[in-house]
């Protein structure tokens, strides 16, 4: 028999509830989403429950909390709740984005946020005029440019994101808050250093950045960091076996992806499947959670 195992990823951890993202987790909902979770599961670090389930020794209803991208609220909100509640976490950070950065979405995110009036033109960033004019047609329009500008080439996503707005916000950790974190026994794991979708780059990049990321975060925390976290996280799609292979070759010993489903003993430890239940009500969490258990990893 091979017991499964939960991997929730969580990205933001506001302090309170966004009208414009109601779907974003807040302090709130995620101590709530923590204690039902340490009521009905066994909530383990990732690396060792990577190693139980290859060992086939991990525990039953098993599940691991991780964080992608690095925000500077994984310290400030998320973290207290964690060490209150004594679960560990993993966070998978962007490193280029330490100290001062801004994810070029969260850059869109902050320009139609704060746009004055009810209408934007982006002509300027190859875009055209949008209608503001409510919050949920601002929502639908950074969905829709988000969106167009996911898979473009990273420095044309750059260019054109730029072109929206000389300085963004800050909204990333800084090189403290990484220390702070593995302080607190919380695991480090590396997520590129620039977030491309490494399907879009070459070979030679996707090592750099998967090399320049684990050595910068390392240098950072003084220890090993041998977890990763493919950027955006579509097999095939986003990333394909080459870049598994990259790893491998680098010597971590797993990697996470955003697919649907729960891990077991056969599965590819470069292609763990991690979801998180964004349902409001307890019931809808632990029944979708319960659900996730039987879905198999595609």
């Amino acid at each position: 028999m091979q017991i499964p195992l939960s991997i929730l990823i969580y990205h933001r951890v506001l302090a309170r509830p966004d009208p414009l993202f109601p779907e974003e987790v807040d302090a709130r909902r995620f101590e709530q989403h923590l204690r039902l979770l340490g009521r009905w599961f066994h909530l383990l670090p990732l690396a060792e429950a990577v190693r139980r389930l290859r060992e086939r020794t991990l525990p039953s209803r098993a599940a691991c909390i991780t964080f992608d991208d690095g925000y500077a609220d994984n310290a400030e909100v998320a973290l207290p709740i964690l060490q209150r509640l004594r679960v560990p976490a993993t966070f998978f950070i962007a490193s280029g984005f330490l100290d001062g950065g801004c994810m070029w979405n969260d850059a869109v995110i902050e320009v139609v946020r704060n746009a004055p009036g009810g209408r934007l033109n982006l002509s300027r960033s190859g875009f055209g005029s949008f209608d503001i004019s409510c919050p949920q047609r601002r929502r639908a329009v950074i969905d829709t440019l988000i969106n167009a500008l996911k898979y473009l080439p990273t420095d044309e996503r750059e260019a054109r994101v730029r072109s929206m707005a000389r300085r963004f916000a800050p909204t990333m950790l800084s090189s403290d808050q990484v220390i702070a974190l593995h302080r607190a026994g919380m695991e480090i794991g590396a997520h590129t250093v620039n977030h491309p979708i490494l399907t879009k780059i070459s070979n030679a990049d996707a090592r750099r950045e998967i090399g320049n990321s684990r050595a910068r975060l390392e240098e950072i925390i003084q220890a090993p960091v041998r977890l990763f976290a493919y950027p955006n996280g579509k097999p095939g799609r986003d990333f394909e076996k080459r870049h598994a292979n990259m790893l491998r070759t680098q010597g971590f010993e797993a990697a996470v992806t955003t697919t649907w489903g729960a891990a077991r003993a056969d599965t590819d430890p470069f292609e763990l499947p991690r979801f998180t239940p964004w349902d409001r009500g307890s019931s809808r969490f632990l029944l979708r959670m319960g659900g996730n258990l039987f879905m198999p990893a595609a």
